[in-house]
């Protein structure tokens, strides 16, 4: 038999809006991500220029806004300076956070190039790890400014006339972590990156800037390295950086389930620290989130040791269940039950390497399961977060107690005159009937009610088999002012909704 939930939706409950940055992305030079994944000269659907139409065609269907790039822990070595200019004479160089050869036939203008294919802005991360300010204020002199200096006018002999423009940047990556080139303390960095971020401003004023948090919540450095960091670079910085991932490598499904729970509360307590710095500052300045790193991540070693100073080897290719898809719908909601702090988010990474897209070399693309969700928040997704009332049964899981079986949130789009609905019901046997009380809007009709479900919870999309999850259409109905609809077990669920008058 069911069991029962209730949503309230009042279009005067706002809680923020939607920054559309929520649903970027990362791509990194590790892995296939490039080499394989939008880059593939060989490629029957190759452009001129050597990248994947058949790639560019599905991104472009997820309407990214921004792209991280180039990492990740790759950035802590990389020197931008050998990605550029005439591809003949770029030179081969060992990649130390990966343990692999990287070509650079891919680098700064490529990638921009690529972007603008896409549609997505780029957020450029810069090297504090090998390098420094000095490196980094000159990339953006090389990417950002118009010309009349060394490396703009550089830029513009490898054939760009026109600044790139990059407007988000990442002040390293992941400084605390030991597996990182060049780690840190949180002084070290945290004057670091003050100083940093005040000569890349002096090159281009417009620029935002995201300063690194801890590597995750488990980290011994947190939330003692928020703190220090802040309270080291507050004023010249916009944004502070959270990473987290999340696997179910121990096969207990209602926890793995829960675990967007572990995001609310890291976002919160991330959040809490910015303020309080703000405090003992006594700043009117408020410093926002990026989650410029989360997704599911089962393969969590790498296989470096064994394809030493490879050319691209597969890393990290991990194949998503359904229900990795629906912790990846979990944690999308999470992203917009806190749109009032997070601004910005990557789910990391976009191709082949922990990716909702995968492709073989030479070969066909097909998508996971997780590419669904991901796709219809970016989609729909978008207006203004409206803070539900719910009432749901919940249950207890080993690290989680009043897990709700309903996970939601709902969207207002004024503009297009839609309300959203987003819903996982994370029970695993039952359906959940769930009534929808839209009191405040006069009138309302279905668009459609969008399911991903499978009876196997454990199934897969494969190159062999890629239609295998797929969505479908639900059956939610209004009836009086409410919305009423039987959400499949275990299923992530979009219930799209005209506004008439």
């Amino acid at each position: 038999m069911p069991i029962k939930s209730t949503m309230i939706i009042d279009k005067d409950f706002r809680l923020a809006e939607v920054d559309p940055r929520i649903y970027g992305s990362f791509i990194e030079h590790l892995g296939r991500a490039v080499y394989g994944g939008i880059y593939d000269p060989g490629h029957p659907t190759a452009d001129q220029n050597g990248f994947r139409n058949d790639a560019i065609e599905a991104i472009r269907a997820l309407n990214v806004p921004i792209i991280r790039y180039p990492g990740g822990n790759f950035v802590s070595g990389y020197n931008w300076e050998d990605g550029v200019g005439p591809k003949h004479e770029r030179k081969q160089s060992l990649e130390l956070a990966w343990w692999t050869t990287e070509t650079n036939q891919v680098g700064t203008n490529e990638f921009a190039d690529w972007a603008k294919l896409v549609g997505s802005e780029v957020m450029m991360a810069v090297n504090l790890g090998t390098r420094g300010i000095d490196a980094a204020r000159n990339l953006v002199e090389y990417c950002n400014h118009p010309s009349g200096s060394y490396y703009s006018d550089l830029r513009i002999s490898h054939g760009y006339k026109e600044p790139h423009a990059f407007k988000t940047w990442c002040l390293g990556n992941e400084m605390d972590g030991p597996w990182q080139i060049g780690a840190k303390t949180a002084v070290e960095y945290g004057r670091l990156a003050n100083e940093t971020a005040k000569a890349m401003r002096w090159v281009d004023p417009t620029l935002e800037l995201v300063a690194c948090g801890s590597s995750g919540s488990g980290m011994d450095t947190f939330a003692e390295w928020e703190a220090t960091v802040l309270d080291l670079s507050y004023d010249n910085v916009d944004y502070l950086s959270l990473h987290t991932y999340y696997n179910n490598n121990n096969d207990d499904t209602p926890n793995f389930l829960a675990r967007s729970m572990d995001l609310d509360h890291f976002i919160s307590s991330v959040a809490a620290t910015c303020d309080y710095v703000q405090a003992k500052k006594k700043s009117k300045k408020k410093i926002n989130l990026s989650l410029d790193e989360w997704n599911v991540w089962k393969s969590q070693g790498s296989s470096r040791a064994e394809q030493h100073w490879q050319i691209a080897p597969p890393e990290f290719e991990d194949v998503y269940t359904l229900e990795d898809a629906l912790v990846v719908g979990c944690c999308l909601i999470s992203l917009l039950k806190h749109a009032d702090r997070v601004k910005m988010a990557c789910l990391a990474q976009l191709i082949n390497v922990i990716a909702p897209i995968m492709t073989e070399n030479g070969g066909p693309l097909w998508l996971q399961t997780t590419y669904y969700p991901y796709l219809h928040a970016s989609l729909y997704g978008r207006g203004t977060v409206l803070h539900p009332l719910i009432s749901s049964p919940k249950y207890d899981s080993k690290d989680f107690t009043d897990v709700p079986y309903l996970e939601a949130i709902s969207v207002y789009n004024e503009e297009l005159n839609e309300v959203t609905v987003f819903a996982v019901n994370r029970h695993l046997s039952e359906g959940l009937e769930l009534d929808v009380d839209l009191r405040s809007f006069s009138s309302v009709n279905i668009i459609e009610h969008i399911v991903l479900e499978h009876e196997d919870i454990k199934a897969v999309n494969t190159k062999s088999n890629p239609h295998n999850v797929m969505p479908s259409q639900g059956k939610a109905v209004v009836e009086g002012g409410h919305v009423k609809a039987l959400l499949a077990k275990a299923s992530w669920n979009v219930i799209r909704l005209r506004v008439n008058g």
